[in-house]
């Protein structure tokens, strides 16, 4: 068995787009021989890239996502959008996820820069599922494998949609929205209460609020009032829908929908039983896990 106590030291890089500059997180590979491919973490609208994929929790093993995959021969990556965490926090406009693909296409081409032209594998939740999908369908030869987890398409027949729509005049009215403790617990609370323990929600929130005290709107108000932004007949990447089972941002019909057009005959769809929205986060962790790792893990196929 991989050792997983055996952590990777982890190394600051920034990445350029333009004028602006995104935090990068490195941790590289701890098992022996050449790595088994290069992850890159996209977080979603409510939190930096760290606090989700390198949550470090005393007394909780593996709670650390990118020390886990790194045990398994993985080097990984995360980033800090714009407007989070680390990352420049341009408040002239919302972070929206067309601005969440560009910083994708920015870290890729910076990862290339240091490591040579490797497969990228990509997983993203959340709204960090669609600032990846939208990153693979613009920039198909940067992407290996993608990963997509809390995902949504349309946004029919989604009960955490059709409640943030009656915020819609907020999210047009600022490029900004308060960030609190009782805002990060509700992200665990609305959907299947306990999926989470109290000890993790605590720590991960502690991690959270230590980086932003605001966060763009961009996100939310294209998830409201802009979907589909992705277009699955042109993400050509092997892909896979990671799907919780209380997960309440996009039902299992919109999802099959955005499976059934995704060209590539190399994607899967799975659902994740015992998981709600969050599931790094939550107590099925390492179901979530093993899942993405059986799919990056996953030879090309060889013929036609």
């Amino acid at each position: 068995m991989p050792d997983s106590t055996n952590k990777p030291a982890g190394k600051a890089h920034w990445a350029a787009k333009g004028d602006k500059r995104l935090f990068l997180w490195e941790k590289r590979s701890t098992a022996q021989g050449a790595a088994r491919g290069t992850i890159l973490f996209v977080h979603g609208s409510s939190e930096a890239s760290t606090p989700v994929f390198d949550l470090q929790i005393p007394g909780r093993p593996n709670s650390s996502a990118m020390d886990w995959f790194a045990a398994h021969g993985f080097d990984t990556w995360c980033v800090d959008m714009e407007g989070y965490g680390r990352s420049t926090k341009d408040r002239s406009h919302n972070s929206d996820i067309a601005t969440g693909a560009a910083d994708l296409e920015a870290a890729a081409r910076h990862i290339r820069s240091l490591r040579g032209e490797v497969p990228l594998h990509v997983y993203g939740i959340s709204s960090g599922a669609l600032r990846a999908a939208l990153f693979a369908q613009n920039h198909p030869q940067l992407v290996g494998r993608l990963a997509l987890d809390a995902f949504v398409y349309t946004g029919e027949g989604s009960p955490t949609l059709a409640e943030r729509r009656k915020r819609l005049p907020q999210f047009l009215a600022s490029n900004t929205r308060p960030l609190d403790r009782a805002s990060v617990h509700a992200i665990f609370e609305r959907d299947h209460p306990g999926a989470a323990d109290r000890q993790v929600v605590d720590a991960y929130a502690d991690a959270v609020l230590a980086l932003d005290s605001d966060l763009p709107t961009g996100t939310y108000l294209d998830m409201c009032s802009k979907l589909p932004v992705v277009e699955p007949e042109r993400v050509t990447a092997p892909t896979i829908i990671m799907r919780g089972e209380f997960d309440g941002i996009a039902s299992l019909e919109d999802l099959y929908a955005f499976f059934k057009r995704l060209p590539n005959p190399d994607k899967q769809f799975a659902v994740m039983p015992g998981i709600a929205h969050s599931s790094f986060q939550e107590k099925n962790f390492m179901l979530a896990y093993q899942i993405l790792l059986g799919f990056f893990s996953r030879p090309s196929r060889q013929f036609p």
